[in-house]
């Protein structure tokens, strides 16, 4: 058994349908977009359906989406916000649950992870480092915005080499969040195909080896994977809380 071909094949990106090549970069659909499709569309559907519909399941789901989008308003974006809360919330939210059943969605069989691709967090990272672009000129100003990246009061000399340092900062926070959600959720799969090829890897030497170490494998594999689920959970919340708390920088400098 070659583990690193399991590995390609469960974890890496393949493209699905082809769609040629522009520039001659190859353009595909890959799992990893139509995992990202699917998510999308639940998120819309299952938002929909809480908001509309009138039955038992519809009460319950709109109860449970309330409790989280009030903990996501109350506990994390008023507090840095304030009076601006609401003007932002809407990104924050669809920022935390794509995440999150993203995350989710590499659990469900024939299913795959799209934050565990680093192109996906980077993009994710890309859009909170537009977004605090975008909020900081917009409630300071341009001018003001630009003269806030450098703390007012000190020497002429030394205000370009912290304008660089303190730019450099602002793309180093975007690339801790792209790194950190890619390898949380990689790192969980990774442990677990290592649990049960552990079975393949005895049993190639032994068949009663590979019988004896099966019933722990797969224990430990099952083990992992309910540990994944509060790790989508959690890791979905410290991403839409570094978030916020990046963007209400920009918006209240002091």
């Amino acid at each position: 058994m070659n583990f690193d071909e399991v590995l390609a094949h469960h974890l890496l990106d393949h493209p699905v349908l082809g769609l040629g090549k522009v520039g001659g970069v190859q353009l595909a659909v890959t799992k990893h977009v139509i995992m990202m499709w699917i998510v999308g569309a639940v998120i819309l559907t299952a938002a929909a359906f809480a908001a509309r519909s009138a039955t038992r399941a519809g009460l319950l789901l709109r109860s449970a989406l309330e409790a989280v989008i009030l903990f996501i308003q109350d506990d994390i974006v008023e507090p840095v916000f304030h009076h601006a809360s609401d003007r932002y919330l809407p990104y924050f939210l669809t920022l935390f649950f794509f995440i999150f059943l993203a995350n989710l969605a590499g659990l469900v069989p024939y299913g795959s992870t799209a934050t565990g691709n680093i192109s996906v967090t980077a993009g994710l990272a890309l859009c909170t480092f537009g977004m605090i672009q975008i909020a900081g000129i917009r409630e300071q100003g341009l001018v003001s915005y630009v003269k806030h990246i450098v703390p007012s009061g000190l020497p002429v000399w030394l205000v370009p080499l912290l304008f660089l340092i303190e730019i450099l900062g602002l793309f180093a926070k975007c690339f801790a969040l792209c790194i950190r959600l890619f390898a949380n959720m990689i790192a969980g799969h990774i442990v677990a195909l290592g649990f049960l090829s552990l079975i393949f890897i005895f049993g190639a030497a032994n068949h009663w080896f590979g019988l004896a170490v099966a019933p722990a494998s797969v224990g430990l594999a099952l083990f992992v994977n309910l540990l994944d689920i509060l790790v989508a959970l959690l890791q979905a919340y410290i991403f839409t809380m570094l978030t916020v708390q990046f963007v209400g920088m920009a918006v209240h400098p002091h």
